[in-house]
């Protein structure tokens, strides 16, 4: 059995960039668990701009944002292993992982980082009624062909679904050569980042349907026809809105599922809202010694914050291996943190304020679009801060910067709440 301080379950920004915080903070022994063939994760297949801006300071690609850290590793020279499947983690933190050089391998970590990524939900998940033709796609997918083979999965196009992914393939099939006819979303709004809608669909003249579903898909070998249908308040498809539309190809674009079927398995704690494991201000799961960041933990929008996120991850759990967490106060229950009133999640879910830094910044999303309203903070039923938003959207993450000296204002309630308010 072979041993080391800390493992990192994934090699993608997140478990890149918690690998090097751990080694910069004092860990030597820091091995990287990656199941693809090459390190960068995601990042590999998004050939466009926009990422680094929080983090370099300037526009990158997703490969060449990848690289950065990719090049971090090997001057740290922290070692990893490549086309490596995790089979299991135990609750004591001991992890079984196989690969066609080495076989079965069994590690001993002392704290272990999940940073497994996400997942894209499939047309199984969505009870589309119609036949099942070949030429469905998650967006996904249809990137990595594009972006990586070199195939063109189709060229007349439908979306279903606004998320980024979506909104990005829409651009990217278009600039291939593909026609784009429309992006469909079941939401009366999108659920990805504005400037994609301005800079992925508006510049290319691709309609955006809101409250829009897939009722009906046709075609016995290939996709030949699809149809869309607007929705109501619940969702039901109203009848004599239906449009069809002459089309190879549906793309999917309905969300994304964190990959935590090796954390449930564990024992790990799950969120009911984000399906990522339920994590305390240091990132740590309900299992002590085990950290979650990145998509994992809950789906991001930008991967800078993914970077940030798995910086704090590695940095905690190098602490935790060194035995330096700060200011150890025994005695004091943890603060939970609630999401009410138009916020559905925060991370981190509870703090425990001797283990606290100066400054934490606790990220959430709202579960609909909001103007011109306020992002308010109760301490149990004391309004304790309020920060005026211009517009609140589910498709951007937010956040909160909760600072030590705030706390000591109100010392100990029993739980942090987080609400919208309108102007009162």
């Amino acid at each position: 059995m072979e041993k080391y301080d800390i493992v990192i379950i994934g090699g993608g920004p997140a478990g890149l960039a918690a690998a090097i915080a751990a080694k910069n903070n004092g860990v030597d022994s820091v091995l990287i668990l990656e199941r693809d063939k090459e390190l960068g994760g995601i990042l590999n297949q998004c050939i466009h701009n926009g990422f680094g801006l929080h983090t370099f300071s300037e526009e990158l690609t997703g490969p060449e944002y990848a690289q950065r850290f990719i090049d971090q590793v090997h001057a740290l020279q922290i070692p990893y292993l490549l086309n490596t499947m995790v089979m299991d983690i135990s609750p004591s933190k001991c992890v079984t992982a196989m690969n066609k050089v080495q076989g079965m391998l069994t590690i001993q970590a002392r704290a272990v980082i999940l940073a497994m990524g996400c997942r894209e939900r499939s047309r199984g998940a969505l009870n589309i009624p119609g036949y099942r033709p070949a030429g469905i796609f998650s967006a996904g997918t249809a990137q990595r062909l594009v972006n990586m083979e070199g195939y063109l999965p189709g060229r007349n196009v439908v979306i279903l679904g606004s998320g980024d992914i979506g909104l990005i393939m829409a651009r990217r099939m278009t600039l291939e050569g593909a026609k784009v006819q429309a992006v469909a979303e079941l939401m009366p709004y999108s659920g990805g980042l504005k400037r994609n809608i301005v800079q992925c669909l508006d510049d290319f003249n691709i309609p955006l349907k809101l409250s829009h579903t897939v009722v009906d898909i046709r075609g016995k070998e290939r996709v030949e026809q699809i149809t869309l249908a607007q929705v109501d308040k619940n969702n039901q498809p109203i009848a004599g809105t239906e449009e069809t539309y002459d089309c190879d190809t549906l793309l999917l674009s309905v969300g994304l599922i964190p990959e935590n079927e090796l954390s449930a398995q564990m024992g790990v704690s799950m969120h009911p809202v984000t399906a990522g494991p339920k994590v305390n201000e240091s990132l740590e799961t309900s299992i002590e010694g085990v950290f979650a960041c990145g998509n994992v933990l809950h789906v991001h929008d930008l991967v800078d914050f993914v970077s940030q996120e798995a910086a704090l991850a590695g940095k905690n759990a190098a602490a935790y291996v060194r035995g330096t967490r700060c200011g150890r106060q025994e005695g004091f229950a943890p603060i939970f943190i609630k999401a009410q009133q138009g916020v559905r999640y925060t991370v981190p879910s509870t703090i425990r304020p001797a283990y606290m830094a100066d400054k934490l910044t606790l990220r959430f999303r709202v579960g609909n679009v909001y103007k011109n309203c306020y992002v308010s903070v109760y301490f149990d039923q004391e309004r304790v801060a309020r920060q005026k938003r211009p517009v609140l959207a589910p498709g951007e993450m937010e956040s909160f910067t909760l600072t030590r000296q705030l706390l000591q204002k109100y010392p100990y309630p029993e739980a942090i709440t987080f609400k919208i308010e309108q102007d009162i």
